[in-house]
């Protein structure tokens, strides 16, 4: 399962917004009751409850130790389903909302060398990974990518603190992320860390081992035409009640159990928060996230109902 915190429901207020980059803003977020933060560590996101019941997952960006303020930096996507819009538009220091979390989908493992690969706002979740290497001793660096330096945020501030560990490397000054040079020599201990846009994931997946690679996404993984799962009926029993739920061709298990009028946490509905994980007791999923390993799919132990469905007949789900 992921790893999480004291994930809980809290009622925040935003004590400053403060432009990073171009179209991209940071909030500080602050409990309205004065009170200390649930502890997080690096990689961790949380959920951002936002007006016209939007929900939207945005990594922690600042400092694990600071237990009174979270920090989440925002890009203004013109093409998104509204979130960064809502932030950039609606949301005011001041405001208060609803956040949920934390919750770790990326955690940092222990590691003597690190590469940290980020595109665009991907750097979000690797801020406070930078400042853990560097207070475990660990040798570390940083290439980053972006279309433009203004549009990189905490490029400037990083490159100063680190400018030997730190490359950024705008594409309108430098050209695009040279990827094979950069991964294929890596040192057997070296652990990379890769955060960005679905092109950059991908490239990195398809040069650097499974067994050292970690990527987050803030979006689904493009599912490939190739892949198992037939749109066909199936049906998911629950083991706690007993009850026995049919599943309709292109119906996520999830669809189907609201359809039931059943009350299953989930947030992203995309399979990448990790909020409607679920233990499976008996059947085979057909995995359509974009946070299990390969390990863990195929131990079939769990499964994200948001957008799976089967490959067996019956599914049993510890629900």
């Amino acid at each position: 399962m992921r790893t999480t915190h004291d994930e809980q429901e809290l009622r925040m207020r935003v004590r400053q917004m403060r432009w990073e980059a171009d179209r991209v803003v940071s909030l500080d977020l602050e409990r309205i009751d004065g009170g200390d933060l649930p502890a997080w560590t690096p990689g961790a996101h949380v959920d951002l409850h936002l007006p016209g019941v939007i929900t939207r997952q945005y990594s922690l960006t600042g400092a694990p130790a600071d237990r009174r303020t979270w920090r989440i930096a925002v890009l203004h996507e013109e093409s998104g389903r509204g979130g960064s819009r809502a932030v950039h538009t609606q949301v005011r220091a001041g405001d208060e909302l609803t956040v949920v979390g934390p919750r770790n989908n990326f955690p940092l493992d222990p590691a003597s060398d690190y590469l940290f690969v980020a595109g665009g706002i991907g750097i979000t979740p690797l801020v406070p990974m930078l400042a853990a290497a560097e207070a475990a001793g660990a040798s570390w660096r940083l290439v980053y990518g972006g279309r433009t330096r203004s549009a990189m945020a905490f490029a400037s501030a990083l490159a100063a603190a680190h400018p030997k560990r730190v490359d950024v490397v705008p594409q309108d000054e430098r050209g695009l992320l040279d990827l094979p040079s950069l991964l294929g020599n890596l040192a057997p201990e070296t652990q990379v860390y890769c955060c960005g846009p679905e092109p950059l994931l991908a490239a990195v997946e398809a040069l650097c081992l499974a067994d050292r690679l970690h990527v987050e996404r803030f979006a689904a993984r493009p599912r490939s035409e190739t892949e198992p799962g037939a749109e066909r009926a199936f049906e998911v029993v629950l083991q706690q009640s007993g009850d026995v739920v049919p599943v309709a061709p292109g119906q996520s298990v999830l669809e189907a159990l609201e359809a039931r009028g059943l009350d299953v946490p989930n947030s992203c509905r995309e399979g990448i928060c990790g909020t409607c994980e679920t233990k499976v007791i008996d059947g085979i999923p057909d995995h359509r996230d974009s946070l299990l390993s390969d390990e863990e799919r195929a131990a079939n132990d769990t499964m994200m109902v948001c957008v799976g469905r089967a490959l067996s007949d019956r599914l049993v789900l510890d629900l």
